[in-house]
């Protein structure tokens, strides 16, 4: 790609950011995990003026130099890691509906036609109060809802995965609060109209947290 945009769980907002920044600087916004951790780094370099056009073309409220946060670099290093491409960084507007964030998705979507990546990075089932933290099979609630997204990605059926909380309980359950769950939209917004997608990685962590993973093109 030319440059990546993100979208990570972990910038959460009011009002929609991007970053402006020359070059990016990684976050560490995490507690009580090994030394390891703390000691990665992905200072890549900032896609100022794609921001910038953002601000002036899209919904975006304005510019910080907020960096990468591990939502972002966690999942960009092993994809990148030499950490030569421009990256940029979209926030996620706490105060707004689901519908909100596909529609900005949609605004985003120019920039595929610019050969920029929009990742969005977050879970689809992300219940950490009810984790099982030695481990375990997923709960019967998150493989339902799991099954939900999937056969609506599948399908390419987006109003379901919008109005996601219509699944009931099992929504209740897998998006207690949506942070995780909004990536997914923004994604979806971006690549409307297209039906190619492939899930290539459909796993379940400590019972309460799906890693599903698609590409769509």
């Amino acid at each position: 790609p030319t440059a990546i945009l993100c979208i990570s769980a972990h910038w959460y907002t009011s009002g929609t950011f991007v970053t402006t920044n020359e070059t990016q600087r990684t976050i560490h916004d995490f507690g009580g995990f090994p030394d390891e951790l703390y000691a990665q780094r992905y200072d890549t370099p900032g896609a100022p003026e794609l921001a910038e056009e953002l601000i002036e073309k899209t919904g975006v409220t304005g510019a910080t130099d907020w960096g990468l946060d591990h939502g972002a670099w966690s999942v960009l290093k092993p994809m990148f890691p030499d950490g030569d491409i421009p990256v940029f960084q979209l926030s996620i507007d706490f105060k707004k509906k689901p519908e909100f964030h596909y529609e900005m998705g949609r605004e985003l979507g120019y920039l595929r036609s610019k050969g920029v990546l929009i990742v969005g990075s977050g879970n689809v089932v992300h219940n950490l109060r009810l984790a099982r933290w030695d481990g375990g099979d997923a709960f019967e609630w998150a493989e339902e809802f799991g099954e939900y997204a999937r056969r609506n990605l599948n399908e390419r059926n987006d109003t379901p995965l919008i109005d996601y909380h219509h699944a009931g309980q099992s929504a209740d359950l897998s998006v207690p609060t949506n942070e995780h769950y909004l990536p997914l939209l923004y994604a979806l917004g971006a690549s409307a109209g297209r039906s190619e997608i492939e899930i290539f990685n459909d796993d379940f962590d400590m019972g309460s947290i799906a890693m599903m993973s698609a590409i769509i093109r």
